[in-house]
């Protein structure tokens, strides 16, 4: 009776372990990217999920190589409605905008701010990261083309 109660507690312990690990490998990660140009300078977006239905954490990674690659937290974006407006004001500088919150970043330094004010004027809009089918994307925008007349 003591062996098979042993046993019993046992295979209740390797369950519970193995729930465990279950649960901790649920997490997930998405990345997006908008490739400046062949040199290898981009923004990119990442965005981790520890557990799944957990808080999603996103983070922008600034590629200004061969000089330097940084990251840096974006706070305060929802569960599925992640938006980021990527505007180009100059060539190597983004102005980027998360609803109430504007961003600015270089290439050049791979320096990183927020702005306490929105900028007047940030530039042309080349694109946004967001969310879609629950999948993280990059989209351009794309000029509109003329319409051919009949």
């Amino acid at each position: 009776m003591v062996f098979t109660t042993a046993i019993k507690y046992f295979f209740q312990r390797i369950i519970w372990v193995c729930c465990a690990a279950l649960l901790c490998a649920c997490g997930s990660s998405q990345q997006a990217f908008f490739i400046v140009n062949e040199q290898g300078q981009s923004l990119a977006v990442v965005r981790d999920q520890v557990y799944m239905g957990g808080a999603w954490e996103s983070a922008l990674i600034v590629g200004g190589l061969p000089r330097c690659q940084r990251r840096y937290a974006l706070p305060g974006q929802q569960k599925n409605k992640f938006s980021l407006d990527v505007y180009r004001p100059e060539p190597g500088v983004f102005i980027l905008n998360a609803g109430k919150r504007w961003y600015v970043t270089s290439l050049e330094s791979c320096d990183f701010q927020q702005y306490q004010t929105p900028p007047p004027e940030p530039g042309e809009l080349i694109g946004h990261f967001q969310v879609k089918n629950n999948q993280l994307q990059y989209v351009g925008s794309q000029p509109e083309k003329p319409h051919a007349s009949p």
